[in-house]
């Protein structure tokens, strides 16, 4: 089984890309991550629908795979158990790493394991050391997305797939992600997002270009208040996803 995350942790050795307030708000919040019905019970309802999109590109069969701001490892665990030979989940936040290790030796998920690092730290360490690199919810987050998605290009080894999702930033991601999605159905905290950190899709893919990824494909995905479901779509206008391939050298 793996070692307690303390063992596997590392300060960043570089000024983290990091904004203290994102990592201590998330900490607050890291003993909720497994509760189906707290704040994150929106990252347990979508993560069928990311892993999907997740493997329909990156195929994670015998994948070793990089989780990017994997938070308390919803996602991370989900990609174990979809047949990923390891899973590496990075984050900087202390306490919802300690949260999805437990979980992991509670539900006895062997090829997952957690480090703090930032990403752009590991990728001076494990150039192309990655099979899949996954950055789901994280680029809103953090001061440079452009550093994330350069770094994430570089720990993918040639020919194989990186996923971002984010928000688009337009009106319509206002009233849905933040009017209606924190204040009117509080499905998540106030103040979990700040419109001016979302990111155009335009925007995505000109950061992918140049740190030399190729744009295979993208999809949205939009909550119903009736059925309290959600689903895929293509419009991108607020919640999306894409994949990126690394050309093979």
């Amino acid at each position: 089984m793996n070692t307690p995350v303390e063992q596997q942790t590392s300060l960043p050795a570089t000024p983290a890309n990091v904004d203290a307030g994102e990592i201590d708000k998330f900490s607050q919040l890291a003993h909720k991550w497994w509760d189906k019905e707290s704040e994150f019970k929106p990252l347990h309802d979508i993560n069928p629908l990311r892993l999907s999109f997740i493997d329909s590109y990156a195929r994670l069969t015998g994948k070793d795979v990089l989780d990017v701001g994997c938070g308390g490892g919803i996602l991370s665990e989900a990609m174990a158990k979809a047949g990923a030979s390891s899973v590496t989940g990075i984050d900087l936040a202390k306490k919802s790493l300690k949260i999805a290790q437990l979980h992991a030796m509670q539900e006895h998920v062997g090829n997952v394991s957690y480090r703090m690092v930032s990403v752009e730290d590991l990728a001076a360490e494990m150039p192309a050391g990655f099979g899949a690199v996954i950055c789901m919810e994280m680029l809103e987050h953090v001061p440079d997305p452009g550093s994330v998605v350069h770094a994430c290009a570089q720990l993918v080894q040639p020919g194989g797939v990186v996923c971002f999702s984010t928000i688009n930033r337009n009106i319509k991601s206002y009233m849905q992600a933040i009017i209606a999605a924190e204040y009117i159905l509080q499905l998540m905290p106030h103040g979990t997002h700040d419109h001016r950190k979302f990111i155009t899709p335009a925007e995505l893919a000109r950061l992918c270009r140049q740190a030399g990824l190729e744009w295979l494909g993208s999809s949205g995905f939009t909550y119903n208040p009736l059925t309290r479901r959600y689903h895929l779509t293509d419009s991108l206008d607020v919640n999306y996803m894409i994949a990126c391939r690394r050309p093979l050298d």
